[in-house]
């Protein structure tokens, strides 16, 4: 089973949809996890609560939305492999940090301490400015994959990283073989 974990980065959830349909397609069985905001904020991107009826419809189950019931993920080795898509900035700092306040950070944390990939699809308008040093301190630790990705508009939003969210099944494939995709920057 992999889980599909989603932030807040609302204008990229389209893609990651795509991205979670792609997976089912290919025979995955997913485990949706929504941070608290993505689960209960509606934005002009869309409302909370078509977002959640689309994701339970794809993946027939209920969306992990709190810490309490993520929690559970690492000691029950619930997961083969967890994506974060969209993985914002924010969510990004907090994991390099080792904070877990979230369903998203504690489903990542539970996670990893099983010694299985996770794979992060960011989204992220600081990523080359304020949270380059946490790409790095996530490029140095064990079980952690990227989603290759570029400047989304490097003229109007020169800090700006967004990955290449069609290449997240190529990069949870090598993932999961301990490789990480390359190239990591498109």
């Amino acid at each position: 089973m992999i889980g599909f974990a989603m932030c807040g980065s609302f204008c990229t959830h389209k893609k990651a949809l795509e991205q979670m349909t792609l997976l089912i397609e290919k025979g995955y069985d997913i485990l949706p996890i929504m941070s608290e905001n993505v689960y209960s904020t509606d934005t002009r991107f869309g409302r909370a609560e078509d977002l959640q009826k689309k994701v339970g419809e794809l993946c027939g189950r209920e969306i992990i939305s709190t810490i309490v019931d993520a929690e559970p993920i690492g000691p029950k080795a619930m997961l083969d492999a967890l994506v974060i898509c969209p993985c914002t900035g924010n969510t990004l700092a907090k994991l390099a940090a080792g904070i877990t306040d979230t369903a998203v950070t504690m489903a990542a944390k539970a996670h990893l301490r099983s010694d299985r990939p996770l794979i992060i699809t960011l989204a992220s308008n600081d990523a080359l400015s304020a949270n380059l040093k946490n790409i790095g301190t996530m490029l140095t630790k064990k079980q952690v994959y990227f989603v290759p990705m570029a400047q989304d508009d490097p003229i109007n939003k020169p800090h700006s990283l967004v990955a290449d969210f069609t290449l997240l099944l190529p990069t949870l494939e090598c993932a999961v073989k301990g490789k990480q995709y390359q190239k990591i920057f498109v």
